[in-house]
Protein backbone atom coordinates (compact mmCIF):
# COMPACT_ATOMS: atom_id res chain seq x y z
CA UNK A 1 0.00 0.00 0.00
CA UNK A 2 2.01 3.20 -1.26
CA UNK A 3 -1.00 5.45 0.29
CA UNK A 4 -3.13 5.21 3.00
CA UNK A 5 -5.79 7.60 5.26
CA UNK A 6 -7.60 5.91 8.26
CA UNK A 7 -9.99 7.25 9.74
CA UNK A 8 -9.36 10.88 9.37
CA UNK A 9 -11.65 13.81 10.20
CA UNK A 10 -10.96 17.56 9.00
CA UNK A 11 -13.16 20.02 10.58
CA UNK A 12 -13.20 23.93 9.49
CA UNK A 13 -15.04 27.33 11.75
CA UNK A 14 -18.11 28.92 9.81
CA UNK A 15 -19.83 31.67 11.26
CA UNK A 16 -18.80 30.06 14.77
CA UNK A 17 -19.84 26.74 14.03
CA UNK A 18 -17.89 23.41 13.18
CA UNK A 19 -18.24 21.83 10.21
CA UNK A 20 -16.53 18.38 9.00
CA UNK A 21 -15.28 18.60 5.48
CA UNK A 22 -13.75 15.07 6.04
CA UNK A 23 -15.82 12.94 8.20
CA UNK A 24 -13.92 9.82 9.47
CA UNK A 25 -12.58 8.81 6.36
CA UNK A 26 -10.47 5.48 5.24
CA UNK A 27 -9.26 5.20 1.82
CA UNK A 28 -6.33 3.22 0.40
CA UNK A 29 -4.14 2.94 -2.70
CA UNK A 30 -1.43 1.01 -4.21
CA UNK A 31 1.27 1.50 -6.22
CA UNK A 32 0.66 2.98 -9.71
CA UNK A 33 -3.21 3.60 -9.60
CA UNK A 34 -5.15 6.52 -11.08
CA UNK A 35 -7.41 7.34 -8.54
CA UNK A 36 -10.17 10.14 -9.35
CA UNK A 37 -12.44 11.79 -6.89
CA UNK A 38 -15.31 12.88 -8.04
CA UNK A 39 -18.63 14.53 -5.27
CA UNK A 40 -20.63 17.51 -5.01
CA UNK A 41 -19.09 21.13 -4.49
CA UNK A 42 -18.41 21.51 -0.93
CA UNK A 43 -18.06 17.71 -0.76
CA UNK A 44 -14.53 17.92 0.63
CA UNK A 45 -12.68 16.35 -2.67
CA UNK A 46 -10.18 19.56 -2.27
CA UNK A 47 -9.75 19.06 1.44
CA UNK A 48 -8.95 15.11 1.39
CA UNK A 49 -6.47 15.89 -1.72
CA UNK A 50 -4.27 18.34 0.71
CA UNK A 51 -4.63 15.97 3.81
CA UNK A 52 -3.59 13.12 1.72
CA UNK A 53 -0.59 15.55 0.09
CA UNK A 54 0.43 16.66 3.34
CA UNK A 55 -0.86 20.17 3.30
CA UNK A 56 -3.79 20.38 6.14
CA UNK A 57 -3.47 18.32 9.37
CA UNK A 58 -6.42 16.25 10.44
CA UNK A 59 -8.05 16.99 13.28
CA UNK A 60 -7.87 13.15 14.13
CA UNK A 61 -6.99 10.03 11.97
CA UNK A 62 -3.70 9.20 10.15
CA UNK A 63 -2.13 9.25 6.83
CA UNK A 64 0.63 7.01 5.49
CA UNK A 65 2.71 7.28 1.91
CA UNK A 66 5.21 4.66 1.55
CA UNK A 67 4.79 3.87 5.21
CA UNK A 68 6.07 7.27 6.82
CA UNK A 69 3.12 8.77 8.92
CA UNK A 70 2.92 12.09 7.61
CA UNK A 71 1.46 14.50 10.30
CA UNK A 72 3.82 12.93 13.07
CA UNK A 73 6.46 14.75 11.03
CA UNK A 74 7.30 18.33 12.09
CA UNK A 75 5.96 20.86 10.00
CA UNK A 76 9.96 21.22 8.44
CA UNK A 77 10.13 17.64 7.38
CA UNK A 78 6.86 17.36 6.31
CA UNK A 79 7.55 20.19 3.28
CA UNK A 80 10.98 18.58 3.06
CA UNK A 81 8.92 15.28 2.12
CA UNK A 82 6.47 16.67 -0.36
CA UNK A 83 8.88 18.28 -2.41
CA UNK A 84 11.23 15.27 -2.48
CA UNK A 85 8.36 13.06 -2.99
CA UNK A 86 5.33 14.27 -3.72
CA UNK A 87 3.88 16.54 -7.14
CA UNK A 88 0.86 18.57 -7.35
CA UNK A 89 -1.03 20.20 -10.42
CA UNK A 90 -3.81 23.08 -9.47
CA UNK A 91 -6.52 24.42 -11.82
CA UNK A 92 -4.77 28.09 -11.25
CA UNK A 93 -1.39 26.75 -12.42
CA UNK A 94 0.39 28.72 -9.62
CA UNK A 95 3.06 29.86 -12.09
CA UNK A 96 5.66 32.82 -11.40
CA UNK A 97 4.38 35.24 -13.57
CA UNK A 98 7.98 36.70 -13.81
CA UNK A 99 9.61 33.71 -15.02
CA UNK A 100 10.12 32.35 -18.11
CA UNK A 101 8.47 28.55 -18.91
CA UNK A 102 11.98 27.16 -18.34
CA UNK A 103 12.94 29.10 -15.41
CA UNK A 104 9.13 28.06 -13.52
CA UNK A 105 9.85 24.65 -13.68
CA UNK A 106 13.92 25.20 -12.45
CA UNK A 107 12.32 26.35 -9.59
CA UNK A 108 11.95 23.05 -7.37
CA UNK A 109 14.67 21.83 -8.73
CA UNK A 110 17.06 24.92 -7.51
CA UNK A 111 14.86 24.65 -4.36
CA UNK A 112 16.17 21.14 -4.10
CA UNK A 113 19.85 22.50 -4.91
CA UNK A 114 20.53 20.94 -8.03
CA UNK A 115 23.14 22.63 -10.27
CA UNK A 116 22.42 25.09 -12.60
CA UNK A 117 23.47 22.28 -15.68
CA UNK A 118 21.39 19.86 -14.26
CA UNK A 119 18.55 22.30 -14.00
CA UNK A 120 18.72 23.46 -17.21
CA UNK A 121 19.36 20.16 -18.77
CA UNK A 122 16.23 18.50 -16.77
CA UNK A 123 13.98 22.11 -17.55
CA UNK A 124 14.42 21.36 -21.23
CA UNK A 125 13.70 17.77 -21.15
CA UNK A 126 10.46 18.06 -19.44
CA UNK A 127 9.11 20.89 -21.48
CA UNK A 128 10.14 19.33 -24.88
CA UNK A 129 8.19 15.85 -23.30
CA UNK A 130 5.09 18.01 -22.89
CA UNK A 131 5.46 20.01 -26.21
CA UNK A 132 6.37 23.35 -25.33
CA UNK A 133 10.14 22.91 -27.12
CA UNK A 134 9.67 26.27 -28.96
CA UNK A 135 7.93 28.19 -25.57
CA UNK A 136 10.78 28.09 -23.17
CA UNK A 137 11.71 31.10 -23.09
CA UNK A 138 7.96 32.65 -22.59
CA UNK A 139 6.47 33.95 -19.44
CA UNK A 140 2.62 32.71 -18.41
CA UNK A 141 1.38 35.68 -19.71
CA UNK A 142 2.07 34.79 -23.20
CA UNK A 143 0.96 31.12 -22.80
CA UNK A 144 -2.81 29.79 -23.59
CA UNK A 145 -4.22 28.39 -20.50
CA UNK A 146 -3.40 24.81 -21.97
CA UNK A 147 0.30 25.91 -22.21
CA UNK A 148 0.58 27.35 -18.65
CA UNK A 149 -1.08 24.22 -17.40
CA UNK A 150 1.76 21.92 -19.20
CA UNK A 151 4.40 24.14 -17.75
CA UNK A 152 2.48 23.44 -14.32
CA UNK A 153 3.15 19.39 -15.40
CA UNK A 154 6.89 20.10 -16.21
CA UNK A 155 7.19 21.20 -12.83
CA UNK A 156 5.63 18.83 -11.33
CA UNK A 157 7.99 16.13 -12.33
CA UNK A 158 11.03 18.46 -12.31
CA UNK A 159 12.19 16.25 -8.78
CA UNK A 160 10.40 13.13 -10.36
CA UNK A 161 7.98 12.39 -8.10
CA UNK A 162 6.33 8.93 -7.38
CA UNK A 163 2.79 10.30 -6.38
CA UNK A 164 1.11 13.37 -8.61
CA UNK A 165 -2.19 14.97 -6.56
CA UNK A 166 -4.30 16.86 -9.21
CA UNK A 167 -6.94 19.13 -8.03
CA UNK A 168 -9.45 20.03 -11.02
CA UNK A 169 -6.45 19.88 -13.51
CA UNK A 170 -8.96 20.60 -16.70
CA UNK A 171 -11.40 22.88 -14.59
CA UNK A 172 -10.04 25.80 -16.66
CA UNK A 173 -9.42 24.30 -20.02
CA UNK A 174 -11.49 24.09 -22.96
CA UNK A 175 -12.34 20.46 -23.68
CA UNK A 176 -9.91 19.62 -26.33
CA UNK A 177 -7.10 21.19 -24.37
CA UNK A 178 -8.28 19.24 -21.09
CA UNK A 179 -7.89 16.31 -22.92
CA UNK A 180 -4.25 16.43 -23.76
CA UNK A 181 -3.20 17.41 -20.31
CA UNK A 182 -4.90 14.10 -19.03
CA UNK A 183 -3.69 12.34 -21.85
CA UNK A 184 -0.76 13.85 -20.47
CA UNK A 185 -1.77 12.30 -16.68
CA UNK A 186 -2.39 8.80 -18.41
CA UNK A 187 0.91 8.50 -19.79
CA UNK A 188 2.83 9.79 -16.57
CA UNK A 189 -0.16 6.85 -14.96
CA UNK A 190 1.26 4.69 -17.77
CA UNK A 191 5.14 5.10 -16.25
CA UNK A 192 4.26 4.13 -12.99
CA UNK A 193 3.45 7.11 -11.37
CA UNK A 194 0.50 6.95 -8.60
CA UNK A 195 -2.16 9.79 -9.31
CA UNK A 196 -4.89 10.75 -7.35
CA UNK A 197 -7.04 13.41 -8.97
CA UNK A 198 -10.47 15.51 -8.26
CA UNK A 199 -12.45 16.35 -11.22
CA UNK A 200 -16.08 17.68 -12.06
CA UNK A 201 -15.24 16.28 -15.47
CA UNK A 202 -17.16 12.93 -16.07
CA UNK A 203 -15.04 12.39 -19.06
CA UNK A 204 -11.45 12.55 -16.75
CA UNK A 205 -12.60 10.59 -14.34
CA UNK A 206 -13.63 8.02 -16.40
CA UNK A 207 -9.57 7.68 -17.61
CA UNK A 208 -8.77 7.19 -13.87
CA UNK A 209 -8.52 3.03 -13.10
CA UNK A 210 -10.64 3.67 -9.84
CA UNK A 211 -13.50 6.33 -9.05
CA UNK A 212 -14.57 7.39 -5.52
CA UNK A 213 -17.42 9.43 -4.78
CA UNK A 214 -17.63 12.05 -1.58
CA UNK A 215 -20.63 13.13 -0.47
CA UNK A 216 -20.75 15.97 2.73
CA UNK A 217 -17.70 14.65 3.67
CA UNK A 218 -18.25 10.62 3.54
CA UNK A 219 -17.14 8.22 0.69
CA UNK A 220 -20.21 7.05 -0.91
CA UNK A 221 -19.38 4.66 -3.35
CA UNK A 222 -16.43 3.43 -5.27
CA UNK A 223 -16.66 2.29 -9.15
CA UNK A 224 -14.00 1.07 -11.26
CA UNK A 225 -14.18 3.69 -14.23
CA UNK A 226 -12.84 1.70 -16.89
CA UNK A 227 -15.50 -0.99 -16.56
CA UNK A 228 -18.27 1.07 -15.47
CA UNK A 229 -17.97 4.97 -16.59
CA UNK A 230 -18.89 7.37 -14.34
CA UNK A 231 -22.22 9.14 -14.50
CA UNK A 232 -22.74 12.02 -12.20
CA UNK A 233 -25.93 12.38 -10.36
CA UNK A 234 -27.69 16.00 -10.54
CA UNK A 235 -25.87 18.21 -7.85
Amino acid sequence: MILSMIDATVEYRLNNQSVKALDDVTLAMESGEFLAVVGPSGSGKSTLLQALGGMLSPISGEVFIDGTSLYDLSCDKRAEFRRLRLGFVFQTFNLIGYLTAQQNVQVPMMLNGDSTDDQLKRSEYLLEKVGLADRMLHKPAELSSGQQQRVALARTLANDPHIIFADEPTGALDPETGLQVMSFLNDLNQEGRTIVMVTHDPKAAAMASRCIRLVNGKIESLNQTQANPVKFPAE
